[in-house]
Formats: structure tokens, C-alpha cells, sequence
């Protein structure tokens, strides 16, 4: 479960979703119309919803681990 970022590896963190079976369906049409994968498709959302909150991450947040962690 890692993602590579400027050549480094970055940790993902898996977790549990329940989300309406409706709004799930709605996804996976919207992710293979852009041909993502529903765990994509779901990642780049939040991203996107992120990005425009102006919460997201740094790309140093997404470097190598802390020391300590």
C-alpha cells in the first residue's frame, strides 16, 4: 500500500468505507468512464475536494516518514 512520490515511497492508509449502495453505483460508472478504478476514482475526488477547501497536503507530507513514526 504505498504510492511513489519524487522517487520515494509514501504510505497509504487503508480504512472502511460504508457509503449508500446508490452513491457507490454513481462512482464506479463516473470511474469507468474515466477508466480509474473505484479506489482511484474515490482518491482523486478527495483530492480534488481538498484542493478547493485549501486543505490539502503538502507534497513533503507525502515524502519519507518522520523519524519516529
Amino acid at each position: 500500500n504505498s504510492a511513489k512520490t519524487n522517487g520515494r515511497r509514501s504510505k497509504k492508509k487503508s480504512f472502511a468505507l460504508s457509503i449508500y449502495e446508490e452513491m457507490f453505483k454513481a462512482i464506479e460508472k463516473w470511474d469507468s468512464d474515466e477508466l480509474r478504478s473505484t479506489n482511484g476514482q474515490m482518491e482523486y475526488l478527495i483530492t480534488q475536494a481538498l484542493k478547493k477547501a485549501n486543505r490539502h497536503a503538502k507534497q513533503s507530507d507525502f515524502d519519507a516518514p518522520k523519524s519516529g513514526n
